[in-house]
């Protein structure tokens, strides 16, 4: 009877520890399976916020400006506040810029790594440079001009410029550097989005073409000097005309600014919106080819 009790007792205590040991390994399991998880989503969130702060880094597009040091006082005055303008703009629209001194870089395998080539006081002189940006418009690349960069004439013998500002030819310009009201031409543009009907441009050395781009089928004219302004000039005198100042050749991705003399062409806010929608619609624009220097 005794060996039947102490057995009796042995099998009850036995059957309690059998069930409650697997429910201990189970909820040791669960715990470490839940520190587990927790860890992995943490890891994961953790990731994914590291790729949303690496694309927000990422430039929406790359830009190329060249300018000259060495020319007209009043065109290196503009470069300089223009490489500093579109510095302060390329920070606040998150785009990559280059600019440069050296236009022996414009070749095609430079090139062809920006979505938009910027001229502001100057323009190529050599036949490989101008050959180079000739394949690079022509590939789908895309052209800011500004004033001095769209000068042509007799001497600058390079007919394929020519066309890419339309047919535009120079043929005069007023003297001194005068303000100048400007029309809005056209208003559904993203280029002149959110400017006035009319506006005063700063200061500024204002050409004449012959012929005239508005002639050509292919070119919109965005904005013309306002006929109010006429005559325009003391020196050199503007007596009255046609006289787009910024204007497209749809048969490119480009755009042709007028303005670019002197120190006081970023004065104005409204000019300034005019410069950064440029920028912006070029850089943007959609187009049927391959798009060059978009980041990836």
């Amino acid at each position: 009877m005794l060996r039947d009790h102490f057995a009796t007792d042995y099998i009850e205590d036995t059957c309690e520890i059998d069930d409650a040991f697997p429910h201990a390994i189970v909820a040791q399991r669960d715990s470490v399976v839940g520190r587990t998880m927790r860890r992995l989503t943490c890891s994961l969130l953790l990731l994914m916020a590291a790729a949303a702060i690496c694309q927000a880094q990422q430039p929406r597009f790359r830009v190329l400006a060249f300018y000259s040091e060495h020319t007209e006082p009043d065109h290196v005055e503009f470069g300089e506040q223009a490489v500093r303008f579109l510095r302060s703009l390329a920070k606040k629209d998150h785009f990559s810029l280059k600019t440069t001194t050296n236009f022996e870089v414009m070749r095609m395998p430079t090139l062809k790594r920006y979505r938009l080539v910027i001229w502001l006081n100057d323009l190529p002189s050599s036949p490989q440079q101008r050959e180079a940006f000739a394949q690079y418009m022509d590939s789908g690349g895309g052209w800011l001009g500004f004033h001095i960069a769209g000068y042509n004439d007799s001497s600058t013998k390079w007919p394929w410029f020519v066309g890419l500002l339309g047919g535009a030819v120079f043929e005069s310009n007023s003297w001194p550097a005068l303000p100048a009201t400007l029309r809005v031409e056209d208003r559904t543009s993203p280029v002149t989005r959110g400017l006035p009907p009319s506006f005063v441009s700063p200061a500024n050395e204002w050409y004449i073409w012959q012929p005239d781009p508005r002639q050509n089928k292919d070119v919109t004219v965005l904005l013309s000097l306002d006929a109010s302004n006429y005559p325009l000039g003391w020196k050199d005198t503007l007596a009255g005309g046609d006289l787009p100042v910024v204007w497209t050749n749809t048969r490119y991705r480009m755009l042709y600014i007028n303005m670019g003399h002197g120190d006081k062409i970023f004065t104005s806010p409204i000019q300034n919106r005019l410069f950064e929608n440029a920028i912006l619609w070029l850089c943007t624009k959609k187009e049927t080819g391959p798009a060059l220097g978009q980041a990836p």
